[in-house]
């Protein structure tokens, strides 16, 4: 006599919230994200077919269908969604990770997550970096490695408008968003203008401490952006891997006479950060 056959367990469909996992923690999976049929994807249009998925998702991410901590579905549902290869939404999903919207992991309990929003850095008006933070109601924070007073070489001499050699307070710090590292700043100020400097508490804002110590809060600013790679020892401050893509942020920052009082060069992670800038057809209307 035949036994009777175990009944099958039904196979949850793509993108619905998951059930508790082993140990009793929930993941919970895009909800929404794969509606009834997928976007239409153009083949030989000379867009990729990769490059095309990797837009639809990053738009669903930015209009607020994939949430912070969403695990996205397995690459095999997405796969048969989108109807193209592993391969070709391995690729998007690489793409999508560069650019630091999604993070993925291996393992049991591996797979694709929406990563945190990235915080806006607006460049059209000068604020200091806790200004910022406190704008999108995070915490600020900062971690000083070292700070000392050294001569200023032949850049930091031009960009200060001073002699070569003449003494220069250099301060080097991580700086947190709500305890976790965005930006190591390396920051140079003329010693002769802020006698003392470096007895000060150096793990608030410096801007403040320049206004309410020594009345030189920077008025206005020249900055210059530039993509640049993590090395080593940028990898380990701002705890990210070796290679990951940074924004430098090179900055002159002057007093309201005109007097240059700071030299800055500011690293921020690409994946925590994005920067903004308003524009405008004559130059002072903004």
């Amino acid at each position: 006599m035949p036994l009777p056959s175990r009944p099958r367990k039904a196979r949850a469909a793509p993108g619905t919230p998951a059930r508790a996992a082993p140990g009793g923690r929930r993941e919970r999976v895009a909800p929404g994200l794969l509606g009834p049929a997928p976007p239409e994807i153009l083949r030989g249009s000379g867009a990729t077919v990769y490059g095309q998925i990797e837009d639809w998702l990053a738009e669903a991410i930015g209009a607020g269908r994939l949430t912070p901590g969403d695990r996205m579905p397995s690459e095999q549902d997405l796969a048969a969604w989108f109807g193209v290869s592993r391969m070709t939404l391995r690729q998007a999903l690489a793409k999508l990770a560069r650019r630091g919207l999604v993070t993925r992991t291996v393992g049991r309990r591996g797979g694709t997550f929406v990563a945190e929003r990235k915080l806006e850095q607006d460049r059209t008006t000068l604020a200091g970096f806790s200004e910022q933070l406190r704008r999108h109601g995070m915490q600020p924070g900062a971690r000083v490695l070292f700070a000392t007073r050294r001569p200023a070489g032949p850049v930091s001499a031009a960009a200060l408008e001073l002699a070569e050699g003449d003494p220069v307070h250099e301060v080097r710090r991580v700086r947190l968003g709500d305890g976790r590292p965005i930006v190591l700043e390396q920051s140079l100020f003329p010693a002769a203008l802020f006698p003392g400097l470096l007895q000060c508490r150096l793990d608030g804002s410096l801007y403040e401490l320049l206004e309410t110590r020594y009345g030189q809060r920077p008025h206005r600013a020249r900055e210059s952006l530039e993509p640049v790679t993590a090395g080593v020892r940028e990898a380990e401050a701002l705890e990210v891997a070796e290679g990951a893509p940074l924004m430098l942020v090179e900055r002159v920052a002057y007093a309201q006479t005109g007097q240059p009082v700071e030299f800055a060069r500011d690293l921020f992670r690409g994946d925590r950060t994005r920067i903004v800038m308003w524009t405008s057809e004559l130059a002072g209307v903004i």
